[in-house]
């Protein structure tokens, strides 16, 4: 990232990687009851109550995490969340991201991969949080589904959250941003909210070790789309997330 590197993780060691299995084995099985727990309890709450207990669920596994794996996170830049919903493309090389997505933003809905709505309760809990699930495989309609939807999503006054690289990328590379999050921008005026994070260098995608340290996230400057074409829309987030995602 931009500014001071983080100071170099201590070597794993035996110790820290029983402590990153207990994590993980805490981390699933945590989801698998909670997850119960939330389809039922979902069905009497609106949108807004249902957007508090998935932050519950997520402040439970990173507290968890500090207390296993010492692994912390320091947000910076919250000042630059604008009010209102917008849009916020956020860099994805690590599953830490997507749990922590919940206490970094106000209440959104994510554009995520139609499979993981598939995982008994857990798909279900997605589908109440009123996820965007897509075939990403189905190219322009995947892109249509998007639109449609996120569309309807920020009229009823909530954020959208897109991981643009489509899928979790080794620390230090990226790939060519995804249009839908660009174009829904373009088309509605809402803004752009790009956030870098080094996750994936304590957590590594696919990874089981989690090492010690502090994830910093940054929330960087809104990005004007109205009427923009969605090429320089990206051309611009991606710059920007990419230079303040490394160490």
């Amino acid at each position: 990232m931009n500014g001071a590197a983080p100071a170099a993780a201590p070597a794993v060691g035996p110790l820290q990687a029983l402590s990153s299995l207990c994590f993980t084995t805490f981390f699933l099985l945590w989801t698998f009851v909670y997850g119960i727990f939330f389809s039922i309890a979902c069905l009497l709450l609106p949108f807004r109550g249902r957007f508090e207990l998935a932050r519950v669920w997520a402040r439970v596994i990173l507290t968890v995490l500090r207390w296993t794996c010492r692994l912390d996170y320091r947000v910076e830049g919250r000042e630059n969340l604008p009010p209102g919903n917008h849009i916020a493309l956020i860099k994805h090389s690590s599953s830490w991201e997507t749990v922590a997505q919940a206490l970094l933003l106000p209440p959104h809905v994510w554009v995520l991969k139609r499979e993981l709505t598939w995982i008994p309760f857990v798909g279900w809990g997605i589908k109440l949080l009123r996820a965007i699930a897509i075939d990403r495989g189905s190219g322009s309609s995947a892109v249509r589904g998007v639109l449609e939807q996120g569309k309807a999503r920020l009229a009823e006054g909530e954020w959208i959250v897109v991981f643009p690289e489509g899928t979790r990328m080794p620390f230090g590379e990226t790939r060519k941003y995804g249009v839908s999050g660009a174009l829904l921008a373009s088309e509605t005026g809402c803004l752009v909210v790009p956030i870098a994070h080094n996750a994936g260098h304590y957590w590594p995608r696919r990874g089981l070790i989690k090492r010690p340290g502090t994830i910093r996230v940054v929330i960087g400057p809104p990005i004007t789309a109205a009427g923009r074409n969605p090429r320089d829309i990206n051309a611009e987030a991606q710059a920007w997330i990419e230079a303040h995602s490394g160490l």
